[in-house]
């Protein structure tokens, strides 16, 4: 079973403090890794993660994002590049320190955007490591853009790519919020499960993003990942709270907490 998991970069950073990384929960979220590949010899798992408090600080302030152009904003894309590695590297070494066999696959070396989304990605290094037993770590990332110069590729942007090749049988994306709030902020209604034919188009409260985020928050996650669902068919994704204990290890084996986007 292919398993995509994101670690958003709110859950393993700080995001109201720049550059601080939650390095105890870190710690624990591999371990929960580790425990579920060790009880489910056949899963197969791609992880991803935000940049938190590191890489979407200099993105803000140098709207990276939106694209590169002049000396200046080049020298901003540089900065969001080292941040970002700089949070990849702890995420490596802490599931390394679990006895995972992580490699990174930088995003900024092997991919070429084309208006904002991946266009050029040679897969076969992901591929190998998958078939050689490695946990490949992919991460949101600067990388070049053949119209505006550079940008920036969040982990659902590389996710959604990678789902159209690969087809997985699950995302599961582990953040903060124990799934989507039917009542943001009051946080009293949690939705169970959300399809292409019953979402209303709006995650309620979805511009309360808290901290520094450039790649669009709730809104943008659950839109774009319920397109992918209506064009993949038999994918399920899961928006789930990685803080609340054991969640991670049961969703990797299978649970689905929080809120469901499936058909």
């Amino acid at each position: 079973m292919l398993t995509f998991l994101k670690l958003g970069g709110s859950l393993i950073t700080d995001k109201t403090r720049p550059y601080t990384p939650r390095l105890d929960l870190l710690s624990d979220l591999a371990g929960q890794i580790a425990a579920a590949m060790n009880k489910n010899e056949n899963l197969e798992l791609i992880i991803g993660h935000g940049s938190g408090s590191y890489g979407h600080v200099p993105a803000s302030k140098y709207g990276t994002r939106q694209g590169v152009s002049g000396s200046k904003a080049w020298q901003g894309f540089a900065k969001v590049w080292y941040q970002a590695s700089k949070l990849n590297r702890l995420v490596v070494d802490a599931l390394v320190r679990s006895d995972l066999p992580a490699v990174t696959l930088s995003p900024f070396a092997s991919i070429t955007a084309h208006r904002g989304k991946p266009f050029i990605w040679d897969l076969y290094p992901l591929r190998s490591a998958l078939e050689n037993g490695l946990l490949p770590v992919i991460h949101g990332d600067v990388v070049f853009d053949d119209e505006c110069g550079g940008t920036i590729l969040s982990t659902e942007d590389l996710f959604i790519h990678l789902a159209r090749v690969l087809k997985p049988d699950r995302i599961l994306l582990a953040g903060l919020e124990a799934g989507v709030w039917q009542d943001f902020p009051a946080r009293t209604r949690l939705l169970a499960k959300i399809t292409p034919q019953n979402f209303s188009g709006r995650v309620p409260g979805s511009g309360s993003a808290i901290g520094h985020d450039v790649t669009g928050g709730m809104q943008t996650k659950v839109t774009d990942m319920l397109a992918l669902v209506e064009e993949l068919g038999s994918i399920e994704i899961c928006v789930f709270s990685g803080e609340q204990p054991d969640n991670l290890r049961r969703a990797l084996l299978g649970a689905s907490p929080g809120t469901c986007l499936s058909n």
